[in-house]
């Protein structure tokens, strides 16, 4: 069986909902560090960092156009 190739419009859209949450989480570690909640905070920008690794795959796969 042949793989099924990407939908590039719901690629697209994962990549949008991926740049939203990576906003929200980095919003959450910064409040963090302001109320002294180190854990939490590098936990969060951990996360960060990832979504953000995870924005750059899929926009690698939709290419150019993006």
């Amino acid at each position: 069986m042949a793989p099924v190739p990407a939908d590039r419009s719901e690629l697209s859209s994962i990549a949008t909902l991926l740049e939203q949450l990576t906003t929200r989480i980095s919003a959450m570690g910064e409040q963090a560090q302001v109320v002294k909640e180190d854990g939490l905070a590098s936990e969060l920008f951990a996360v960060e960092r990832a979504l953000v690794g995870a924005g750059r795959r899929i926009n690698r796969l939709l290419g150019p156009s993006r």
